[in-house]
């Protein structure tokens, strides 16, 4: 496992943890992505719309990867996505590696942060080696 996406993996959670006042992990940013995509900003969604947010987010960020592709918005603007290529069996830790790649590369590529912010410094790289 690359140890540098772990890295830039929770510095980005720090951000976003400054940013929103929260406390997040994955499903909490797969959320967060989920509404960006969506564009109806923060309200109280139902137990399905949240499911479905998150759905969104994991077909979006996956997109760049080969594996979704998006096929239009239906009457509420909700997008759909059509599967490409089906994901290669991975094991929990392999899966959690690509979703932390993948989210750091949307907010990249979407100009949320750029790569020096999430990017460890020196100090912090030899923080974390042993």
């Amino acid at each position: 496992m690359d140890y540098q996406v772990e890295l830039r993996f929770k510095k980005l959670t720090a951000l976003l943890n400054k940013d929103f006042d929260g406390d997040m992990d994955i499903s909490g940013i797969l959320f967060l992505i989920g509404v960006n995509e969506l564009g109806w900003g923060f309200k109280n969604y139902s137990k399905d719309e949240k499911m479905d947010l998150v759905h969104i987010a994991t077909c979006t960020i996956l997109a760049p990867y080969g594996y979704y592709e998006l096929e239009g918005k239906d009457q509420d603007n909700w997008p759909h996505f059509k599967l490409i290529k089906k994901l290669p069996h991975l094991e929990y830790n392999q899966q959690q590696h690509l979703m932390k790649e993948a989210i750091i590369d949307y907010f990249i590529s979407n100009g949320y942060y750029t790569k020096e912010q999430i990017t460890p410094t020196f100090s912090e790289l030899s923080r974390h080696k042993h």
